[in-house]
């Protein structure tokens, strides 16, 4: 069969990892001509561009849909869409406020949030593992950044509207219009958030990021908004995502799914990390013509870096798409690499974390129906939209 990749075809984002082998042995450097990008697979050549925001600019996005790609792609993805200096003064600013304190403090609270969502759902023989995984991120981003618990579940269905398709019907290359309106109404809901929270300030993110100064230097209004919805995508959808990848790796692992029940929670988290990362692919622009494995792309190429690929390279990984708790995963690609590694990697860690051991405290042993689950429809992001799981009390 001719090697074929592409991000819009949901029918190989359904068991993508026999494609990305096929593209690290026989393409590493691959060239798609219709959806006009080149794929970088090995794990050396990922970190390679990761580190390299000089040649691989960030400056279009991180996703090739034409509504997500270009100049305006920082209205969405904020400094993640930027380079130096731009990008150095941005984050700075944000981390002054979103700070690992800040992070840590929250554990109790997140404790709490995670029995709330849980102890609902177990009234039967069966629920949906991925009701949990979606409500209980956004409570947790809602609380951080400030919003009121009743607007809550409108924003992550706008943040699923945007970032979601629905895989049936052949590939979507671009946001339809109901996305592009969610988009308008995100940005309208946190310029008022913003515009309130400026009147009278809270122990909150936003409070903070309006707070936020370096000398005379601070967030505009508008920069705070794009980093707000920021958060419902990398906050919100990455975190839910997680948590669904890891319940079903497990379980599809029945002796790893002992372990990880057993109290191996770290490791469960750092392998289904490594294992079936949320964010599959981080999309770069190069800045001028480079070379790479001896072929030479063109300036203002549009690379896919293939996270999703890179963690299951031999070359780094030993038996590599098995799961494993416990292997050593600090070359895991994840969160990705350099001046652009996921400032939010420790929250993402924590939440997750919290919601396994919350999960693993009441149930001893679960099943699920795989047949009737069912997967987001996503250029760059893979998991679930439902895991219908049976379970057995502890």
């Amino acid at each position: 069969m001719d090697l074929h990749y592409s991000p819009f075809d949901f029918a190989i984002q359904n068991d993508p990892y026999p494609v990305y082998k096929r593209l690290r042995e026989e393409a590493p450097v691959y060239r798609n001509d219709e959806d006009d990008f080149y794929a970088l697979s090995l794990h050396a050549d990922v970190v390679a561009a990761l580190k390299d925001s000089e040649r691989y600019s960030s400056k279009n996005g991180l996703r090739l849909e034409p509504a997500f790609w270009g100049p305006q792609a920082e209205q969405i993805f904020s400094f993640v869409a930027m380079d130096p200096p731009r990008h150095t003064r941005l984050r700075s600013l944000v981390q002054s406020a979103f700070t690992n304190k800040r992070v840590q403090a929250l554990e109790p609270r997140l404790r709490e949030i995670a029995r709330a969502h849980l102890e609902p759902l177990l009234s039967g023989d069966t629920f949906d593992l991925m009701h949990f995984a979606g409500g209980f991120p956004t409570d947790v981003i809602s609380e951080l950044v400030g919003v009121p618990e009743e607007d809550r579940d409108r924003i992550r269905e706008l943040g699923m509207a945007i970032m979601y398709r629905e895989p049936d019907g052949g590939p979507v290359r671009d946001l339809p219009p109901s996305a592009m309106a969610a988009v308008g109404a995100l940005v309208g809901y946190y310029t008022e958030l913003t515009i309130d929270r400026a009147k009278i300030r809270k122990d909150d993110l936003l409070s903070g990021l309006l707070d936020a100064a370096e000398g005379d230097d601070r967030l505009t209004p508008e920069e705070v908004v794009s980093i707000l919805i920021l958060l419902v995508g990398a906050g919100i959808e990455t975190t839910m995502l997680l948590l669904g990848n890891a319940w079903h790796a497990a379980w599809s692992h029945p002796d790893q799914k002992a372990l990880a029940l057993g109290g191996r929670i770290d490791d469960w988290v750092e392998e289904a990390l490594r294992y079936d990362p949320p964010s599959q692919t981080i999309a770069r622009t190069t800045t001028t013509e480079v070379e790479v494995r001896g072929v030479t792309i063109p300036a203002e190429s549009r690379i896919l870096l293939m996270v999703g690929a890179a963690n299951h390279d031999p070359a780094v990984f030993e038996d590599a798409d098995a799961f494993v708790l416990g292997r050593d995963t600090s070359g895991s690609l994840a969160f990705g690499h350099g001046r652009h590694h996921c400032m939010g990697s420790i929250l993402g860690r924590l939440e997750t974390r919290i919601a396994l051991q919350t999960l693993s405290s009441v149930i001893a042993d679960y099943e699920i129906d795989d047949a009737n689950a069912a997967r987001v429809g996503s250029s760059n992001n893979r998991g679930f939209a439902s895991l219908p799981t049976s379970y057995t009390v502890r």
